[in-house]
């Protein structure tokens, strides 16, 4: 029994062999019974490995004298983890000869990849382990074999520096194959920067001319945004062009396009030497030409070309030229959306850099919009646009559409899509008014709170334009009847603070610092206005108000508020038989006894619950005990807000309308 009991994943063998413990693991095995193929969970690297054998934790570990006890107690030497990484594949990864010989004489298969194609050679490589990789190439591997995304285990030395293992492979008849990406290990070398590697295959004659001026400017590329080496990148491009109009032999003039791109403020690659010696003395004109060049020789669809678009945004946004962050970035979204499937992580994680560049901005005025200022000086205070928020949104939708089209119905990126365009709006509406909150707000009472800004008078209002599209965008966006986790509506995640910051559970410090962006008064009364039901309900039963009287804070008074008047019904029972009523006293009373424990020490008896009295239309009264709202149903107007103090023993509470006052009965 106590061979199968887990902690932290890992049975009691699985921890002795990873930790080395070999008078342990022959005690679990000979005299406890313990199966040598029990898998679980065990660190390496600071990453959780699941479903792994012991076998594969002693392999892995380098321990050979456990490897060796448990392949003569019959434990598979082709055993794999979820990920399908064998013993062998672990071994080679942390360069453990020893092990890798021995499981290989004892019939390892070398030739097994993992989940991503990937093989022992290839990891070998990639980790730099020569006396491996040489072991495995007398076995006549394959070294020519590619993993799932093409790449070969030429790919991975010269992404990973080694020469030596490059020369070793060369020598063995390994070709310059290109990966799903275009990618030959010579632009694989230039594009992390490794500069010996690129200098050592232009010097062979296996690569073309045109091959060893794409290496060039990509590593001059590199140099500029990894290194911050311009003087260096320069004179790469230098070399290049050189190549490009070398004497003797044909030219071979960059491409030219007839349209240039606003992200790169209009620039064009330099084509000449000249145009070259031009751009020496503009860091900009540099730092544009290395995003050009890699965009042109990897192509939209490669990674780098995305991260460089969006670090560089990142770069300017830091210096306080957001203009230029926020291009660089929209062009990277539009080529995420135009290569990528919906929904992808990269992309969901732009429209997350969108969303907190917002509201940095919107943080960061240069003076703080006042009423006393006129409305142009507020505008100009302001960063950044309604336009340019509205934008985002509206691809938010275009993610979204696209989404549906391929019928992705993974609940958690869904979710992601709507919080984030959920936060983006909320963002929006704290800072403009649109003409019909402008108009409401004035009969609804609000707190503070960023979550419920609609009273707030020095927001600026949008155009009628704005307007439009921000009520065409969402009411699209509802259309889509798109459902995050639990099968939560667009309203329902508008409703519920828990869900608006999904990306990024590291930012917890950060987030403890702001008041929360959802709910907000005028998206969900937006999202009513285009559609939205009040009484939809998620898989749980629960409706818009359910969600809201699970996190009550008064500053959700006006959105309960406008749900009711908007018609949704408080009485409605969740999957758990419980009312929007019934939910919100225990949170009203679990409030209370947190606020008067210190006080009630002396007193046990004191009746300190709170009361709430509803009004029907006619003034009919139905009390429901331990409450602090008062509700008249007639217009669903939120009157008062009551607590008894605790020297007062009330039993119920009497709301005059006219005069605001109780009158209160004894018990």
């Amino acid at each position: 029994m106590v061979t199968k009991f887990k902690f932290g994943g890992a049975t009691p063998l699985i921890m002795a062999c990873r930790n080395g413990h070999r008078e342990i693991v022959e005690y679990l095995v000979r005299q406890c019974g313990a199966d040598v193929e029990e898998t679980g969970a065990v660190m390496f690297d600071h990453e959780t490995v699941e479903g792994a054998p012991p076998l594969w934790c002693a392999s892995a570990a380098g321990h050979l004298d456990i490897v060796r006890f448990l392949v003569e107690a019959g434990a598979q030497v082709n055993s794999k983890t979820r990920t399908n990484s064998t013993p062998l594949r672990a071994a080679c990864f942390d360069g453990h000869f020893g092990v890798v010989k021995y499981l290989v004489e004892h019939g390892a298969d070398f030739e097994v990849s993992n989940r991503h194609g990937h093989t022992c050679l290839m990891i070998a490589c990639y980790k730099g382990h020569y006396k491996i990789v040489k072991y495995l190439l007398s076995l006549k591997a394959d070294m020519n074999r590619k993993s799932s995304k093409g790449n070969t285990a030429l790919h991975d030395c010269a992404e990973a520096g080694s020469i030596e293992i490059l020369k070793l492979l060369l020598s063995h008849g390994a070709r310059m194959d290109v990966d799903s990406y275009g990618m030959t290990p010579l632009l694989a070398a230039a594009v992390v920067g490794h500069q010996h590697i690129v200098e050592y295959l232009i010097g062979l004659n296996i690569v073309s001319r045109k091959e060893k001026i794409d290496s060039l400017e990509l590593l001059g590329a590199t140099y500029v945004d990894r290194k911050k080496d311009m003087v260096s990148a320069v004179e790469l491009w230098q070399r290049a062009m050189d190549l490009r109009y070398k004497e003797g032999e044909p030219h071979i003039s960059k491409p030219h396009s007839p349209h240039t791109i606003d992200a790169y403020e209009h620039a064009r690659e330099v084509f000449d030497p000249d145009s070259l010696a031009d751009i020496v003395a503009d860091p900009d004109a540099i730092k544009n030409q290395a995003l050009l060049i890699r965009e042109r020789i990897l192509g939209p669809a490669h990674p780098d070309t995305i991260y460089f678009l969006r670090y560089r945004g990142a770069m300017y946004a830091d210096a306080g030229k957001f203009s230029r962050c926020i291009s660089l970035w929209n062009y990277a979204l539009d080529m995420q959306q135009a290569m990528l499937e919906p929904l992808n992580h990269m992309t969901l994680s732009t429209f997350y850099s969108f969303s907190e560049l917002f509201e940095y901005m919107l943080s960061e005025k240069s003076n703080p919009a006042t009423p006393t200022l006129p409305e142009q000086q507020r505008r100009r205070d302001l960063l950044i646009t309604a336009d340019e928020m509205i934008t985002i949104l509206d691809k938010c939708l275009l993610e979204a559409r696209s989404a549906r089209k391929y019928n992705i119905t993974d609940e958690t990126l869904l979710q992601r899509l709507i919080t984030l365009s959920l936060n983006i709006s909320s963002l929006l509406l704290t800072h403009w008014s649109d003409s019909s909150s402008t108009s409401s707000s004035s009969s609804t009472s609000t707190s503070s709170n960023t979550s419920t800004s609609s009273t707030q008078d020095d927001r600026l209002e949008m155009s009628q334009e704005e307007q439009t599209r921000l009520y065409k965008t969402l009411f699209e966006l509802l259309k889509l009847n798109l459902r995050g986790s639990d099968a939560k509506s667009l309203l329902h995640l508008s409703c519920h603070s828990s869900y608006t910051s999904p990306l990024a559970p590291h930012n917890i410090a950060y987030k403890s610092l702001r008041p929360p962006l959802i709910p907000n008064l005028d998206l969900t009364r937006i999202l009513l206005r285009v559609g939205a039901d009040p009484n939809d309900t998620d898989a749980q039963g629960n409706t818009a108000l359910h969600l809201l009287a699970q996190n009550y804070t008064q500053s959700h008074l006006p959105v309960i508020q406008l749900l009711l008047n908007a018609g949704a019904h408080y009485d409605t029972l969740n999957a758990h038989r419980s009312s929007f009523i019934t939910l919100l006293q225990v949170q009203l009373n679990s409030s209370l006894a947190h606020s008067t424990s210190d006080n009630n020490n002396n007193n046990n008896n004191n009746n300190n619950n709170t009361h709430i009295c509803l009004l029907r239309p006619k003034q009919q009264i139905f009390w429901y005990d331990n409450m602090e709202m008062c509700f008249c149903t007639r217009t669903f107007n939120i009157l008062k807000i009551w607590k008894p103090r605790s020297e007062r023993k009330c039993r119920y509470a009497l709301l005059i309308l006219d005069r605001r006052y109780y009158k209160n009965r004894s018990a």
